[in-house]
């Protein structure tokens, strides 16, 4: 581009070129949730943990934690212990729409309920950690430039955050949890592990890519009545 600029009138045509491509190119990424980003920010940044911001933010926990016991199910065939549910999408939508402390909240209290179920003090570890390493990034990377882009990069490093989670997890709490030794879950690694986190990450980052825009919609129409 530079080597087609001489004179200083095409320089500054050039510019003015540049500052409109930017602006269609930011329009275009942010699209409808820009409308309720700048609603949520004049609303809700300048009062902190309002009454409302509490109310919503319970709500969607306590929608989180229903997901964990009711929509669970197997997505790879014959791994039936490993389930499927998405309250992932639940706390990225959440950290979105508020800030990352919001989606922090999300990802851990919901999942304290599974405590008094089968899964048992390391299962409800297993699933906090899973769940902070995937929702943190992309809430984190749309924080700091708010753009579809980052969305999908930050979506993409928390699957690969979450991977590495699981499989250290795994290492480490899965031998305390199930008596197994760690070069039986070693094995499972490849064949498993990965795979069925794979899969949950690429269904997370469809359903939050999906869900994003209208749930932006929904939620600076509720505000603004």
């Amino acid at each position: 581009m530079r080597d087609f600029i001489t004179p200083s009138q095409g320089t500054t045509n050039n510019k003015q070129s540049v500052q409109y491509t930017q602006q269609t190119y930011c329009n275009s990424n942010l699209s409808e949730s820009a409308y309720a980003e700048s609603a949520h920010n004049s609303t809700y940044r300048g009062q902190g943990w309002s009454t409302q911001r509490i109310a919503i933010t319970a709500l969607l926990c306590a929608v989180s934690a229903i997901s964990t016991l009711v929509l669970e199910f197997p997505i790879m065939p014959g791994i039936t212990y490993l389930k499927y549910d998405p309250s992932c999408v639940i706390a990225v939508l959440g950290g979105l729409l508020f800030d990352p402390v919001v989606g922090l909240t999300i990802s851990i209290i919901p999942y304290l309920v599974h405590v008094a179920t089968s899964s048992g003090i390391y299962g409800t570890i297993m699933a906090i950690i899973a769940a902070v390493s995937y929702v943190m990034p992309p809430v984190l990377l749309y924080r700091w430039h708010k753009t579809q882009r980052s969305l999908i990069v930050g979506l993409l490093v928390g699957s690969i955050f979450s991977i590495i989670a699981c499989i250290i997890g795994n290492l480490l709490i899965t031998p305390l949890y199930t008596g197994m030794p760690i070069a039986a879950v070693t094995g499972l690694i490849v064949p498993v592990i990965i795979p069925f986190n794979v899969i949950k990450s690429v269904l997370n980052g469809a359903l939050t890519l999906a869900l994003f825009v209208p749930v932006s919609r929904a939620f600076t129409r509720s505000i603004k009545h």
